[in-house]
């Protein structure tokens, strides 16, 4: 009899073989991410300081900073409006999961109700995430999904380009205010309808996002109590914080908040910064002083009413200087607060909500560069659509300053303004299905929010 031949496979035993092999891939990564986790939360839990000296920041700073440094690995400075590549999306979503798992674990006793076995009702307490995690923490993952896939909506788009760091300097001459970012070039006769129309929902939607994640951050930094150490740096009085011409504009007779920012030099960040410091100091001031009534410090001449009056003033300005320069770093006030801060879950949605304002920020950024090089292709003068966006029309009062603002004001403020007859039928000829989810995601958000609220 002859030998006979070993039997191959079957297509039952191969699949086999792939699922097992498929399944120990599996599990090696996941416990490559398991010993990442580990060194990255031990990190946390030694305060930054790997000498085991006891000598690292607080809980809540370490959490705050790790969001932060991660947010800067990952996003970078954008400087081209284009997807992220999926081993960046991967990252960031995975890494970002380990980072909020924390906040899980931070609770509330509440009041329920349980049925006994004989039919009879018992209140007890449970555990439940605190509220303001519950609420704003799947906000910002929205806010954060919204935003990544606006990018995404970039990926097949093949009308713009970035040159290169080899072409000729004179092609890639930029504005000196953007000279480290690549030049954007769009077709001899500028970008086609259906690019203008994505374009535009784009920006529609990031400004919402902005908005949105102004006042989550916003509303958070006002929560925070103010460190001794930046009250026992101010001045003895809200003048000598403002200085005497500032001062002076303020408490006369006739005040325009829009005419008093007109006559300062806002022409770089570095002076609008300064400007922003020394009204949140001369706020802190008076606020201290108005709480225990404290008529010496104000002089004998200024009535009650006269107090209340310039503290809205400086609200007032304070809220403009916020939503006109939306970009700005943070102020003294907000460091201090941040540095001191001691509350973990208010440590992670504040380092939350400020990258995703950062990062909208900049892909505003990206589209309005795209849009001026669209406008000077077709021979049209210089304009700034994205800051306008996000620019109130006439002051707010105290009432109305960001503090007070709920997210679902902030997410709808300045809509009226912001829709032009040409606007609105330009959004009206693009039903794209993904930018329509986007919208109504927001407008869901802006609900649960606003019940929250």
């Amino acid at each position: 009899m002859g030998a006979t031949k070993p039997e191959e496979a079957g297509p039952d035993e191969a699949g086999f073989e792939e699922m097992v092999a498929a399944f120990r891939a599996r599990e090696q990564q996941l416990l490559h991410d398991k010993d990442q986790m580990k060194e990255k939360f031990a990190k946390l839990l030694l305060g930054e300081d790997m000498s085991g000296g006891g000598t690292g920041v607080s809980s809540a700073l370490a959490l705050s900073n790790a969001i932060t440094n991660l947010a800067a690995s990952v996003f970078g400075e954008q400087s081209r409006l284009e997807p992220m590549s999926p081993e960046r999306k991967a990252r960031w979503r995975k890494e970002m999961n380990w980072l909020l798992s924390v906040t899980d674990h931070i609770v509330e006793l509440v009041a329920s109700h349980q049925k006994n076995k004989d039919g009879s009702d018992m209140e007890i307490m449970v555990t439940k995430q605190r509220k303001d995690l519950l609420m704003n923490i799947p906000a910002l993952r929205t806010l954060d999904r919204m935003l990544i896939d606006c990018l995404d909506a970039f990926k097949d788009q093949t009308e713009f380009y970035y040159l290169s760091k080899d072409a000729p300097d004179s092609e890639r001459r930029r504005r000196d205010d953007k000279w480290w970012l690549p030049t954007v070039k769009v077709p001899q006769d500028g970008l086609s309808e259906a690019a203008r129309r994505n374009l535009q929902v784009q920006k529609e939607c990031v400004t919402q996002v902005l908005k949105a994640a102004m006042a989550i951050n916003a509303q958070l930094l006002s929560e925070m109590d103010i460190p001794e150490s930046y009250i026992e740096s101010l001045p003895k009085n809200g003048r000598a914080s403002l200085g005497d011409s500032i001062y002076k504009s303020i408490t006369d007779e006739f005040f325009d908040p829009d005419h008093f920012l007109a006559s300062m030099d806002l022409s770089s960040d570095h002076k609008i910064l300064d400007l922003k410091n020394r009204v949140e100091a001369s706020i802190v001031i008076w606020k201290r002083k108005m709480n225990h009534k404290d008529s010496k410090s104000w002089g004998s001449g200024v009535s009650i009413e006269k107090r209340e009056l310039f503290e809205e003033r400086v609200e007032t300005i304070l809220h403009l200087i916020k939503h006109r320069f939306p970009g700005l770093p943070q102020s003294s006030l907000d460091i201090t607060k941040i540095e001191y801060n001691k509350d973990v879950g208010q440590a992670v949605l504040e380092s939350y909500s400020r990258i995703l304002e950062s990062l909208a920020h900049t892909v505003l950024s990206r589209i309005e560069d795209v849009s001026q090089a669209d406008f000077l292709t077709q021979g049209q003068a210089d304009s700034n659509p994205v800051k306008e966006d996000i620019r109130p029309v006439s002051p707010r009062n105290d009432s109305e300053s960001t503090n007070g603002m709920t997210l679902s004001d902030l997410l709808t403020w300045g809509a009226d303004q912001n829709e032009s007859e040409e606007q609105t039928e330009t959004v009206a000829e693009a039903p794209r299905e993904n930018d329509q989810r986007h919208l109504q995601k927001l407008n869901m958000l802006i609900n649960v929010t606003h019940r929250f609220n």
